[in-house]
């Protein structure tokens, strides 16, 4: 009930931000506004993840030829200054403001305000069997990586934090992390 009044609230008071966002990116980059990024979400099913578009519209075809760049451990892939991110989308990322189609999945009971970020499948099939247990939950919107140092951090540093999460989940805390999501977004700490 949380998660599904909070999002309803921040979507329609979001919109007129949404519509500009939109313009935004059309007038940027040729391709659609919204990406869909196929991640793996509880009990280890895959779903389409929304978000505005902050690359060019062939971004995933010419994943393989950025492979070699990915500058984060584990399972993540994370590139600073990937070439395929687009001029709005450099600044979408670095407010995490790509994220806010992700209400829609939450109201779709898909995913959650906060919990364990959904990672894309080709992260998931690097897994450890270890790693897993975090699909137990729907996955977030933010989350205890969000606001402990994002791309900062080690990938065993977020299962950890997931783990954290999972043992110790009660309302106040998944409100705390909400509170806590602002200043570290407003921040840009960790965000690329």
């Amino acid at each position: 009930a949380f998660d599904l009044v909070v999002s309803v609230l921040l979507a329609v008071l979001g919109l007129p931000l949404w519509l500009l966002l939109a313009l935004a990116i059309k007038l940027d980059s040729r391709g659609p506004v919204f990406y869909v990024d196929r991640r793996v979400g509880v009990g280890e099913r895959p779903f389409g993840m929304l978000k505005f578009r902050t690359m060019a519209a062939d971004a995933a075809d010419r994943q393989r030829e950025v492979e070699e760049l990915n500058e984060a451990s584990g399972a993540l892939f994370k590139i600073r200054d990937d070439p395929r991110v687009t001029r709005v989308g450099r600044v979408l990322r670095r407010l995490s403001i790509d994220e806010l189609p992700q209400l829609a999945n939450v109201l779709r009971g898909q995913m959650s305000l906060v919990g364990p970020r959904p990672l894309p499948v080709r992260d998931y099939e690097l897994l450890e069997e270890w790693h897993k247990a975090r699909y137990h939950v729907l996955p977030g919107m933010t989350g205890l990586w969000q606001i402990s140092g994002r791309s900062g951090l080690s990938f065993d540093d977020l299962v950890r934090l997931d783990f954290t999460y999972l043992e110790n989940w009660s309302i106040w805390l998944d409100v705390s992390i909400i509170l806590k999501t602002i200043p570290a977004v407003l921040g840009r700490r960790g965000a690329y």
